[in-house]
Parts: C-alpha cells; sequence; structure tokens
C-alpha cells in the first residue's frame, strides 16, 4: 500500500495548539495522503491564538476501521476533546486495530482517557508526564518516542522528528 491510500485522521477542538495540527496536516498531505479533520460536531475549532480550522466530519461519523493513523494535537485542545466520548471511543478503537494512535505535547491525555499505556513506553509535554506514568506509561524526555503503534512527542520543537517518524512508520 503506498502513501497515497492511506487514510490519516487529525483531531481538532477549541484551543488546539496551530503548529502541532498543522504543521503534521501539511506534511501528510505532502506525501499524497488523505488526511480528515475529525471534530466533536461543530464545523470549526478556534486554535489558542484564534485561528480556525474546519472539520471534515464529526466523530461520530468515523469508522476506525477507514484510518491508517490518528493524530492528536496538543494545546488544551485534549483536554476538551476527552468530554466527548465519540473522540475517546475513536483513539481507543484505532490502537485496538492496531492503527497508528500518534501525539503531540497534551494529546497525550487522549492517550490517558482512552486507557491504551499500560506498560508502553511514551512522552509528552512535561506537565502531563504524571498522568501517563499514573495511567501506566513509562515515560521518557525525548523529542519522539515509539512503542509499536504509538508515536509521541512533546513540544512544537519536536514536530520535525514527529513527522518523520509519523512518514516512517505509515511508508
Amino acid at each position: 500500500m503506498s502513501l497515497a491510500d492511506k487514510h490519516v485522521a487529525i483531531l481538532a477542538e477549541d484551543h488546539y495548539q496551530e503548529l502541532e495540527l498543522h504543521y503534521p496536516r501539511l506534511r501528510m498531505l505532502e506525501a499524497g495522503m488523505r488526511v480528515s479533520v475529525v471534530g466533536a460536531g461543530k464545523p470549526e475549532y478556534a486554535s489558542a491564538k484564534g485561528y480556525t480550522v474546519k472539520a471534515d466530519v464529526s466523530a461520530v461519523g468515523v469508522d476506525a476501521n477507514d484510518l491508517d493513523a490518528l493524530i492528536i494535537p496538543g494545546g488544551m485542545a485534549p483536554d476538551k476533546m476527552r468530554r466527548h466520548r465519540a473522540m475517546v471511543d475513536l483513539v481507543c478503537a484505532v490502537h485496538q486495530r492496531g492503527g497508528l494512535v500518534a501525539w503531540i505535547c497534551h494529546g497525550g491525555w487522549m492517550a490517558v482517557s482512552a486507557n491504551i499505556l499500560a506498560g508502553r513506553r511514551v512522552t509528552s509535554f512535561h506537565s502531563i508526564r504524571d498522568d501517563m506514568v499514573n495511567a501506566g506509561a513509562d515515560w521518557f524526555d525525548e523529542e519522539v518516542v515509539q512503542d509499536g503503534n504509538l508515536i509521541s512527542s512533546r513540544t512544537p520543537d519536536d514536530l520535525p522528528a514527529f513527522c518523520r517518524a509519523l512518514l516512517e512508520k505509515l511508508g
């Protein structure tokens, strides 16, 4: 299967971190993949700085079997995302079927809420380290941590390595 046959979803909610949503979105599009922005039900979401992104579909309308990867950007959006059962269930379903689940920064909160971290190696923004560890993860302060179908990074500075890891895994 070529990259052009891959379908990647990126979760969106209000207060997302701009670079952490748009940088991977553009890199995956550039690689020829189909990319869908998945929201909680609104037509668009505003970043922490007021930039908007349009949702292509609501989480309730997404079948995890149609996705090769799911990307969770950070900012404070993941705290809002995890209040939507359909978004948490989507993360869980993609993970359970062996699809790639990737997050950066506070995106790890969604992995905590989806209960997919027990015994796994991960990273995140340092302020949610305790949440990750309390969910059973082994946390590392590294720009990218890969463990099977999980890829995680810490901050926008890690985005080049994060996207390289995504493209390598999907390729």
